[in-house]
């Protein structure tokens, strides 16, 4: 069963987002479910379903961390759908190693209960962001 999505999630989706570019990840982590299920897009270095926020820390912000010298994503639209939120807009960021930028456009599909995040999905350009870490 899906839950209708409510005017406050909205308001939460939009504190994550500034919560990661000023780089307060305990925020964004905050929001997430217990049992949050946190795809990243195939091809992505950080590709796969990571399940509860540990998982999400473990295999998707901390390897951006150590990865990406900066890496933001930059929100251009929220789009409510159904009972889901989808966002566009583009990642921008300076790879560590290689010191090669890039922007990837990005679409992200969040469902919430509660106020919290339950599901996530991130569907992005991966070529863009692989050829700025090779």
């Amino acid at each position: 069963m899906t839950t209708p999505l409510q005017s406050s999630d909205l308001a939460v989706v939009e504190e994550a987002y500034r919560a990661f570019a000023r780089g307060d990840i305990a925020a964004v982590v905050g929001v997430l479910d217990p049992q949050v299920a946190w795809t990243e897009a195939a091809g992505s270095a950080y590709a796969g379903t990571h399940v509860g926020p540990e998982a999400v820390v473990a295999h998707v912000f901390a390897p951006l961390g150590a990865d990406w010298e900066s890496f933001v994503p930059v929100p251009s639209e929220f789009l409510a759908a159904g009972s889901a939120l989808v966002v566009l807009g583009a990642f921008e960021g300076v790879h560590r190693a290689t010191g090669r930028s890039m922007t990837s456009r990005f679409a992200h599909v969040f469902r919430l209960s509660d106020g919290r995040v339950t599901a996530f999905e991130a569907i992005n350009d991966t070529h863009e962001v692989r050829r700025a870490m090779t």
